[in-house]
């Protein structure tokens, strides 16, 4: 048996905070060290952070990574473990995403990225070249401060694979987005021989995702054999991504060791010992496998004078396959931006956070998102985490050796919750949000903003001679809009005055963080008002739908421990910004003209299938037939596209949020598009109209769907004639 003992872990790095990371790269060799592991492999770019963006452009970047590697270098960190460490490195004119590969105080190989990661979140070819150069391993020569100190002049560089004394052709990298392509790397270094793969990666979670990623690591090595070694970023490294960890190991198609998907831990060390013997006996069952491998493109190696395996003793026990442990959407949307919180209240300086709380589904979810926040603080305190333990007495600026042992008392620390009420709002929702902050154990306000808005209407009066009023009061939809906009923009203006004001009130330092409460729906419809209380400092569900959001407030009731968020789950949404009457409630559905479940299909088929109008018109033809007309589908795409585009200025604005729906219409990063539109869509509109002409009458066939009806995502829903949330 030829048993070998890898590491590879969750490191939560701080773009551009070499400091913090270098700690974190130190602490998982000791870990691994300890653990008798010989092979420890980092997440991509650890060494700078993976989100530095356009600091990679900067020269200072890559010198500060070489003094970071050179570090390491000198000292006994890679001393009998071979180390995978990530950086920028320029070579000629080029600057590459590279795997350096290191080994008893010298660099073995440099493995430079080959396909970059380029859509959605990622940018790399931004900052990045991509390595085209496969056939040969080329000489680099390190920077003199570097060659001197280490006594080495060279390197090889290229792509390639290690190969040691004891294990074949045993090691090589593949680098994150190089394991999704069409051919990937580990197809024919498999066929060369190579046994173990480490996948160094950055990987942003996003809901229901992680199955895709795991059915790789197992696909790649079920049909080829092999060890494959994955490591991750954990936490939020300083944007809208939460990199969500589940470092893990993979051999001959099955999972023996499985870190943590979401975790407050700053280092985490996932361990397997395997044996390299059962993948050569997997690689001889496959006659295929004998075959291409016969006739294989050749790949480079680099030999090292170095055994890592150890010989057989019954002291030792493999690794053997494990369930692998999926959390639930409700559970992603818990755990997921509330560590993403915790990074950002610690990280940035602020002693806590503000939320506007109406006592509506969007709020109210934000809270209990930062209640699940505490209850972990808590936890990972009682399990003994000295860094979660000292953040959280600096951050809730405990005093003589006290520090948080129960979520509702550190909750009342750190967390504020405004219910700013007017004429419009009901006893309903004021209390509903009294008895969940209770619940949660925030400290929370009841402010009416009645006196506010009336000094405004005042002072327009005075200027103009003229007083708006609400439609049911006979005024216009303009006056009508404008008074619903004025309470929003107050609530915003409110917010961050009692941000800023209310910790010196109580005798604190520093300042508390608003958080916004908008979702991806409303986003993408532009169903808010610019400037409200929409616009926050961050905001964790920004990119979660209406319909997930529902769920996890189902869910929360009972596995938070916030009962209350039941009925507020099942109460209609509503802003609450018109007069309530007899024969008049205000409904959110009503005034958008559509359903949440809607505006979930429109969003899909407009980012993720890339739809215009005319393709969206023709996918909902199929897929609502059942029960609407090509006309009333026509009908309902010219009223999302009309909206979508009158709207979009607002998406140019939005609050930084934490990404985790693939369909986020935000624009600073993820949705890329103009924010002027001609929202008449004449070419377009009038294709849809011709080829509602032509389908009149004719019947639509229907294909069954596996998980519902067709008719599913469905509701007739007047459009209402109002926008009460436009903010024009």
């Amino acid at each position: 048996m030829r048993l070998l003992k890898v590491a590879t872990c969750n490191l939560n790095q701080w773009a551009m905070d070499f400091e913090t990371n270098m700690k974190n790269i130190k602490e998982s060799i000791t870990r691994a060290k300890e653990a008798g592991a010989v092979v420890r492999l980092g997440p991509e770019l650890e060494i700078t952070g993976y989100g530095c963006e356009d600091h990679f452009l900067e020269l200072d970047t890559v010198s500060h990574s070489w003094e970071c590697l050179k570090e390491l270098l000198l000292g006994d960190w890679t001393d009998g473990i071979l180390c995978s460490f990530g950086m920028p490195i320029i070579k000629g004119s080029e600057r590459y995403n590279c795997q350096v590969l290191c080994l008893n105080r010298k660099i073995i190989m440099i493995r430079p990225k080959m396909w970059l990661a380029n859509d959605g979140n990622y940018r790399e070819l931004r900052w990045f070249t991509t390595w085209k150069q496969r056939d040969e391993l080329l000489e680099f020569h390190l920077p003199d401060e570097i060659s001197e100190d280490l006594s080495q002049k060279s390197v090889p560089f290229g792509y390639g694979f290690i190969q040691f004394l004891d294990t074949l052709r045993a090691v090589a990298a593949e680098v994150c987005e190089e394991l999704f392509t069409p051919i990937p790397p580990h197809a024919e270094l498999a066929l060369n021989g190579v046994e173990v793969f480490m996948n160094a990666s950055g990987s942003h979670h996003q809901l229901r995702k992680l199955d895709l990623r795991l059915r790789a690591f197992i696909g790649a090595t079920h049909t080829r054999g092999g060890v494959y070694m994955y490591s991750n970023h954990q936490g939020c490294d300083g944007s809208r991504l939460y990199y969500d960890g589940c470092s893990c190991v993979v051999v001959n198609g099955h999972v023996v060791a499985q870190g943590s998907q979401f975790s407050l831990k700053d280092v985490e060390v996932v361990v397997a010992q395997v044996d390299l013997d059962a993948v050569a006996s997997h690689r001889g069952y496959i006659s295929s496998f004998q075959e291409q491998a016969s006739c294989k493109p050749k790949v480079l190696s680099v030999l090292v004078p170095f055994k890592l395996c150890q010989s057989f003793h019954l002291q030792m026990s493999l690794s053997s396959p494990i369930e692998i442990r999926y959390h639930s959407p409700e559970e992603e949307i818990a755990f997921g931006p509330a560590c993403w919180l915790w990074d950002y209240l610690r990280r940035s300086g602020a002693s806590g956070f503000l939320l506007p709380l109406s006592g509506g589904a969007d709020s109210s979810s934000v809270a209990a998102i930062v209640g699940c926040m505490c209850q972990l603080v808590v936890k990972e305190i009682a399990n003994g985490d000295e860094q979660v333990k000292a953040d959280a007495i600096r951050v809730g600026q405990y005093k003589d050796g006290q520090f948080p042992s129960d979520s509702q008392e550190f909750a009342k620390r750190i967390f504020y919750t405004v219910f700013m009420g007017s004429e419009n709002s009901s006893e309903t929702t004021k209390l509903r949000a009294k008895v969940l902050a209770d619940e949660i154990g925030s400290w929370h306000l009841d402010v009416s903003i009645d006196v506010v808005v009336s000094a405004f209407l005042s002072l327009f009066q005075t200027l103009t001679g003229k007083r708006p009023h609400y439609k049911v009061d006979g005024g216009s939809n303009t006056e009508n809009l404008a008074l619903q906009n004025i309470q929003a923009r107050i609530r915003m203006v409110l917010a961050f005055m009692l941000a800023s004001l209310l910790p010196w009130v109580h005798s604190k330092s520093g300042f508390y963080l608003v958080l916004g409460s908008s979702n991806v729906d409303e986003g993408l419809r532009g169903y808010l008002t610019k400037y409200d209380c929409s616009s926050a400092d961050i905001n964790p569900i920004g990119s979660v739908s209406k319909k997930d959001l529902r769920a996890f407030l189902r869910w929360a009731a009972t596995h938070l421990g916030y009962p209350s968020l039941a009925e507020i789950e099942a109460a209609p949404p509503t802003a609450e910004l018109e007069p309530i009457t007899s024969n008049y409630s205000q409904l959110d559905e009503v005034d958008m003209g559509m359903t949440y479940e809607e505006l979930s299909v429109y969003g899909r088929l407009r980012k993720i299938f890339l739809c215009g109008p005319v393709s969206m018109f023709k996918n909902l033809c199929f897929k609502w037939g059942a029960r609407l007309t090509p006309a009333e589908v026509a009908d309902k795409v010219k009223y999302f596209f009309k909206y979508y585009s009158i709207n979009r200025h607002k998406m140019t604005v939005l609050t930084p949020s934490y990404h985790a729906e693939s369909y986020s219409p935000e624009d600073n990063r993820f949705d890329l598009r103009q924010f002027l539109y001609n929202a008449r869509w004449p070419y377009q509109f009038r294709k849809i109209d011709e080829l509602v002409e032509k389908l009149d009458g004719d019947k639509v066939i229907i294909e069954p769907h596996e998980n519902g009806s067709a008719a599913d995502g469905v509701g007739v829903v007047a459009a209402g004639s109002g926008n009460p949330k436009c903010g024009l």
